[in-house]
C-alpha cells in the first residue's frame, strides 16, 4: 500500500509529467509484412473493408471511394503507395480513416491496410531518424523508426504519404469530376512500377 503511494506521488513530480508529455501515442498497423505507424491525432476510425466504388483511370493505388455517412471518402492502397503491388483483401483487411488537412479545410482519406495491429506510446527518445537507405518505401515518408520492445516501428508521415497536390486530386475524383488531366497528374504522382 504504502509503496503504491509513493509510485502515485512519484507520478506526479515535474520530471513524471515532463516524461509523460514526450510520450506520443500511434496507431500501429501490418502493410505487406511490415509494421508501420500513423499518429493517433490523425485517425479518425477504422472501419471494416468493403463496399467500394472504383474510380475509372485512376493509378493502382487509389482502390476508390466510399461512403461515409452520407460524405465521400477516397480510399488510398497504402502497399501500392509504396510502389509494391495492390493489398491482397483478407479477413483482417481494414480501412483507416485519416483526417488530412488541405487549402480547402479538412479532409477525410481512407487508407487500406491488411491489419490493425494496438495503439502504442513511444517516447521521443525511442524515436530515431528515417534511415537514409535501405528503406522499402521513400524516406519522405517516414517521419522516424520508433523502437518498441526491441523491434522497430515505422512511423509514417501521413501528410507526405498523402501530399497536398494529391489529396487535391482526390478531392476532384471524390465529387466525380476527375477529368483525364487530372487522371494523368495523379497517375505521374504514382510510383513507377518495375
Amino acid at each position: 500500500m504504502g509503496q503504491q503511494l509513493m509510485q502515485t506521488a512519484a507520478a506526479k513530480t515535474p520530471a513524471a509529467q515532463a516524461a509523460a508529455a514526450e510520450l506520443q501515442q500511434y496507431l500501429t498497423f501490418l502493410s505487406g509484412g511490415e509494421m508501420y505507424g500513423l499518429a493517433i491525432l490523425n485517425v479518425k476510425e477504422i472501419i471494416e473493408y468493403g463496399s467500394l466504388t472504383e474510380i475509372p483511370m485512376m493509378p493502382a493505388f487509389i482502390r476508390g471511394v466510399i461512403n461515409l455517412r452520407g460524405a465521400v471518402v477516397p480510399v488510398v492502397d497504402l502497399l501500392a503507395r509504396f510502389g509494391g503491388k495492390q493489398t491482397e483483401v483478407g479477413r483482417r483487411t481494414c480501412i483507416v480513416i485519416v483526417e488530412m488537412e488541405n487549402d480547402e479545410g479538412r479532409q477525410d482519406i481512407g487508407v487500406v491496410v491488411d491489419a490493425v495491429s494496438e495503439v502504442l506510446e513511444i517516447a521521443d527518445g525511442d524515436i530515431e531518424p528515417p534511415p537514409a537507405f535501405g528503406a522499402r518505401i521513400r524516406t519522405d515518408f517516414i517521419n522516424g523508426m520508433g523502437k518498441v520492445a526491441g523491434k522497430f516501428v515505422i512511423l509514417l508521415n501521413i501528410q507526405r504519404v498523402l501530399s497536398a497536390e494529391e489529396m487535391a486530386l482526390l478531392a476532384h475524383a471524390g465529387d466525380g469530376g476527375q477529368s483525364g488531366e487530372s487522371a494523368a497528374a495523379l497517375e505521374s504522382a504514382a510510383p513507377q512500377r518495375p
